[in-house]
């Protein structure tokens, strides 16, 4: 299974989410998924770490704008590059490349790869698949947002997303482990 993780640049080498992030990517790299991510630092390069360390393949979906705005290139775990021109293709490659999705902890950027691929699945866009938001802050965010827009999201759509506590939970979920 191709598994899109996405997730925060700014958490860092022993960081319990850099350690989470790491784990993640190893289990599902033992287990033979391949593992998306945006390629550069933070959860990506721990996922990415992780998964190749653990003999799984790796993709890094970079793009040129990133690159001109953060000058850094893909980590050195990323087995494959595909490079996009645009930020907009990155996401959309991202997205369109996966069998799976999980979001760890992240800012602006996340929560847009997440609200875009919940958008495109919700509109037909492109087939439901799984997209699993990992940690407390993703359920208190969503549920505020609810709460507070209630009648312009019906059910369907909320349940095209999983909450998942933690790592486990989210593999669980996945099957994964059990």
């Amino acid at each position: 299974m191709n598994i899109t993780i996405f997730g925060g640049s700014q958490t860092r080498p022993g960081e319990s989410l850099y350690q989470d992030a790491e784990r993640l990517g190893h289990i599902l790299g033992s287990h033979g998924h391949t593992i998306l991510t945006g390629g550069y630092i933070g959860v990506m390069e721990a996922a990415s770490r992780g998964a190749a360390e653990a003999g799984g393949h790796v993709v890094g979906i970079t793009c040129d704008e990133i690159e001109a705005w953060r000058p850094i290139g893909p980590n050195h775990w990323v087995k494959e590059e595909r490079r996009y021109p645009t930020l907009r293709q990155r996401l959309f490659a991202l997205i369109d490349s996966c069998d799976a999705a999980l979001a760890m902890p992240g800012g602006i950027g996340t929560l847009a790869e997440v609200s875009e691929m919940w958008s495109q699945m919700q509109s037909s866009a492109i087939p439901a698949r799984p997209l699993v938001l990992i940690g407390s802050g993703w359920s208190k965010t969503f549920q505020e947002f609810f709460q507070a827009f209630n009648e312009f999201i019906p059910v369907q759509y909320r349940q095209m997303l999983t909450f998942a506590n933690d790592v486990d939970a989210a593999l669980s979920y996945l099957r994964i482990i059990s």
